[in-house]
């Protein structure tokens, strides 16, 4: 058969006709003229080679070829109708789509953890493929569709994609419970002299950001680890005396082995944006899952507090 000879239009009348048998009844649910589906079914005739619809008694009654057509072009003119519908419409609850996200592992345990749980609620047909962040390729992969959504601190080289802020993310210091050296109000001088572990994402690394800061303010803190990974950072201080600087939202849920100090001192914070590319952006259920990311990842007044600290020593007068 040549392909290129078929209408949709007609395999839809065609799909009426059978289940119709009849072409006045069929030209009523098609909203068309009885000539009109006439015309179509002669063409169909043609298509097929073979008469398809024969007239009997009382209306028609389908050829053998057409009762072995009438199931599978049920089910795809079904899933034709279901996919149009979906660029229109999105129902979560029934939906069956599977988003790739590129990120590191602290958005895997900030953000993506709790928006797997939610989608298990929400649209339990929708799964989650975690990727690796790579800014080198990030452009490639959501151009590709190899990603469709990246949550990560945004680059200033990125004006083609589309953005929008999730949060900006603050530091607490953390230790074991009763660290020796965690206490409220802990000073600059008091927080350099502690035994640091670092997180360097390309490996190796002993200095940040933060480092830079201090260097400007006179100060060199002891770093004598330097980790890949945040998730491995509240494991290690809570068996240790190592502290670290861990973003707060790693923290939720945490703080049962571990102290949390505030240093208001610190404003270093860093921007986690929510990243995708203009070929998902109309996408109804691309387009659900960014508002349900915006959702869970909104900034409330009051954050999840940190364990208590030890208040600081009451300081000794000569």
């Amino acid at each position: 058969m040549d392909i290129s000879r078929i209408d949709l239009n007609l395999l839809a009348t065609l799909e009426v006709l059978i289940s119709e048998r009849n072409v006045t009844k069929a030209a009523a649910r098609l909203h068309l003229s009885q000539p009109a589906v006439s015309a179509q079914l002669n063409r169909l005739r043609d298509l097929f080679g073979d008469p398809l619809l024969i007239p009997a008694h009382r209306g028609m009654i389908p050829t053998a070829k057409a009762l072995a057509l009438m199931e599978p072009l049920r089910q795809s003119l079904d899933q034709l109708r279901d996919t149009l519908q979906s660029h229109d419409d999105f129902s979560p609850a029934r939906a069956e789509l599977i988003v790739a996200i590129a990120c590191t592992d602290y958005v895997q345990a900030a953000v993506v953890m709790p928006l797997v749980l939610a989608l298990r609620e929400k649209a339990p047909g929708v799964r989650v493929a975690v990727r690796n962040l790579n800014p080198a390729l990030l452009d490639q992969q959501l151009a590709a569709g190899d990603v469709d959504l990246a949550i990560a601190t945004p680059k200033s080289d990125q004006p083609h994609l589309r953005t929008r802020r999730l949060f900006d993310e603050t530091y607490v210091l953390i230790g074991r419970r009763d660290h020796p050296g965690l206490e409220a109000g802990l000073t600059v001088e008091q927080f350099v002299a502690l035994e640091h572990v670092i997180v360097s994402p390309s490996g190796g690394g002993f200095a940040s950001p933060i480092d830079e800061a201090l260097a400007a303010l006179g100060h060199r803190r002891k770093i004598v680890m330097s980790a890949a990974s945040f998730l491995f950072v509240p494991e290690i201080v809570s068996m240790s005396d190592l502290v670290a600087l861990a973003p707060r939202r790693l923290l939720r849920g945490r703080q049962d082995r571990l102290s949390c100090v505030e240093l208001a001192w610190l404003t270093e914070q860093f921007a986690i944006d929510l990243i995708w590319h203009e070929r998902n952006n109309s996408h109804p259920g691309q387009r659900w899952i960014r508002e349900l990311i915006v959702e869970l990842t909104a900034p409330t007044e009051k954050t999840e507090p940190p364990a208590p600290a030890r208040p600081s020593r009451p300081r000794k007068t000569p």
